[in-house]
């Protein structure tokens, strides 16, 4: 049987470039991701990785030296640097894509004027500085409005859109010219990409799904099988919309691929870090223990304690949300907690 062809930049040459001046914060596998899209489009991506080393390292071999390292790059198609600054200066568009527990240490060097630009945040975590979501953040830290931001989600695991399998994004952003712009850019052969206005809605949406695949991952970890996580899922996905309801309401479909699809994906697939991390604590890994295990950040733990004193406020029955953070941050034992959970499931 022949094999089928991987369609690559270079294995396309014909394709027309746009001059779009947009940038890359974050080294990690989603970031690095992202850059993998952009190059289908932009003749030159703008990238700020995290140190002179993985600069080097990428300028020497074409590829991350620590995340997706079978994703390579045509290096005319990259400008590297270390400097938010320089970036920043040098794009009208910028996503950020670091862990959301280093967001804060890096814009904090940011200085210089990026009153015109866009950001778009792929970051599916909440900053603990403020303990608020990224859109929140950047509006009252930075005085960005909504109309200069945008949001990226899935579902799009990293390791597939390096694989150039195909992938399916939601782009959410309030302005229809900003939407169609970021279409444009993101689109390839391998990516799929929709539009939505509900930035909010589409944060933390990626955040609750997070948290909903450790519980996926403690599951199996703990022996339950196919129909209890398919059981799992339908409830976890009920206790999104619940959430998102009270915390800003908005025109949406909880079942559209941004929502369900996500959460389906990451409490599924054996590339989600956070049902791994799951998995491994309903293996009987310590918390700390589990996370020091993995090379990656699994947002979906920093988030849990965040939803959950959110969800107290406003008064929110969330029994899986209430079951996660029992067992990361209370020491409850996983094993008698998922019991007593399988009484509220139905």
């Amino acid at each position: 049987m022949a094999k089928k062809k991987i369609i690559s930049e270079s294995s396309n040459p014909k394709k027309n470039k746009k001059d779009i001046s947009v940038g890359v914060v974050g080294s990690g596998s989603f970031a690095t991701a992202i850059v993998k899209m952009l190059v289908e489009n932009c003749k030159v991506v703008h990238w700020c990785v995290r140190s002179e080393f993985v600069k080097g390292a990428i300028e020497l071999r074409g590829h991350n030296p620590t995340y997706l390292t079978a994703a390579h790059f045509n290096l005319k198609s990259l400008k590297l640097t270390t400097d938010i600054n320089e970036l920043v200066s040098a794009c009208d568009i910028v996503v950020l894509a670091t862990p959301s527990i280093y967001l804060s240490d890096t814009l904090d060097k940011m200085t210089c004027d990026y009153s015109d630009k866009i950001f778009i945040s792929a970051i599916k975590g909440i900053i603990p500085k403020v303990n608020d979501v990224v859109a929140h953040y950047l509006r009252d830290e930075f005085k960005i409005g909504f109309r200069n931001q945008a949001v990226i989600a899935g579902p799009c695991h990293a390791e597939e859109v390096a694989m150039e399998r195909l992938s399916y994004l939601t782009i959410a952003a309030v302005e229809d010219e900003t939407s169609e712009k970021l279409e444009e850019i993101f689109s390839s052969d391998f990516i799929k990409v929709h539009s939505s206005k509900d930035i909010l809605g589409n944060e933390y949406s990626a955040i609750l799904k997070n948290i909903f695949a450790i519980g996926a991952g403690i599951a199996s970890g703990l022996g339950y099988g196919d129909n209890f996580t398919a059981v799992f899922v339908s409830n976890a996905i009920r206790e999104m919309e619940t959430f998102l309801e009270a915390i800003y309401e908005a025109p949406r479909d909880v079942n559209e691929s941004a929502y369900l699809g996500d959460l389906l994906v990451t409490a599924y697939s054996l590339f989600s870090r956070n049902r791994n991390l799951g998995n491994l604590i309903g293996k009987g890994y310590t918390v700390k223990s589990a996370i020091q295990s993995m090379n990656m950040v699994a947002e979906g733990y920093y988030a849990a304690d965040s939803i959950y004193k959110t969800a107290k406020q406003k008064n929110l029955k969330l029994p899986i949300i209430d079951t996660v953070y029992a067992i990361l941050y209370e020491g409850k034992n996983a094993e008698k907690q998922f019991k007593k959970l399988t009484a509220k499931l139905n």
